[in-house]
């Protein structure tokens, strides 16, 4: 590993070992991400960057040895300097080489399907699902032969307020990269240069999913994948429901 790799690796450690302290962060059943063998967890996007799921891989870091192999953007292959810090996380940029020897060591691979389109709503959209048709991570499920890990928990749409819906504004202005347009409030003011308020974040892991695993499904049989697909948003939205119905009564 390079000295951008292992100084990318250490600060991701310090920073959210940190923030877990900050949120009180905690997690509810790890053991299904703890057996041996390869999963893709599937995580709700907590706005406005997953920090509730950057947590989450430092706890299976200290737990595992590794940190889970999120997807990154192919800009990461292509901006000098770029591969070696994705090396460091353990970032991979699609479905290429990487992830198959990641998944042949029996090493988890991480996505949010619903990236900003969920992580960048306004405040009167929280803790919803919103993945739209993006079936894309079933389709790597089902290459991969990975059981899906649906994850979500609480708190992760407090940490910040937001004011208006940034995924369909940077559509509208053109911005690039398909990133989003913003505006968020957090403890002291606007994101990003404000730190987030200091809620508590719960993480739930549920039970892992495996309809797509069974003999004979058609990885090309859209309907046949949007049957899992509501199946898994079920089981997040189900996370979500049950992680806030439980903090309401603490």
């Amino acid at each position: 590993m390079t000295v951008t790799a292992v100084a990318a690796r250490a600060a991701w450690l310090t920073t959210f070992r940190l923030l877990q302290r900050y949120h009180r962060y905690e997690v509810v059943n790890l053991e299904p991400l703890l057996r041996p063998g390869a999963k893709l967890l599937v995580g709700y996007h907590g706005r406005p960057l997953a920090v509730d799921l950057c947590m989450l891989t430092v706890t299976l870091h200290d737990r595992l040895g590794y940190l889970p192999h999120g997807i990154a953007h192919g800009a990461f292959d292509r901006i000098p300097g770029m591969r070696q810090v994705a090396d460091g996380l353990g970032f991979v940029t699609g479905d290429g080489p990487l992830l198959a020897r990641a998944v042949a060591k029996g090493e988890h691979v991480l996505v949010q399907p619903g990236g900003t389109r969920e992580g960048c709503r306004d405040f009167r959209h929280r803790y919803r699902v919103d993945w739209g048709e993006r079936l894309g991570y079933l389709r790597l499920a089902v290459r991969h032969g990975l059981p899906i890990v649906p994850i979500a928990g609480h708190g992760m749409d407090d940490a910040y307020v937001g004011l208006n819906d940034g995924y369909a504004w940077g559509k509208r202005v053109g911005m690039p990269g398909r990133l989003p347009l913003w505006l968020g409030v957090g403890a002291t003011g606007l994101w990003p240069l404000s730190l987030p308020f200091p809620v508590k974040m719960t993480q739930w892991v549920g039970t892992p999913l495996t309809t797509h695993l069974a003999p004979g499904f058609d990885a090309e049989d859209r309907d046949a994948l949007r049957t899992v697909h509501r199946e898994v948003t079920g089981a997040v939205q189900g996370l979500l429901d049950a992680a806030r119905g439980y903090q309401r009564t603490r």
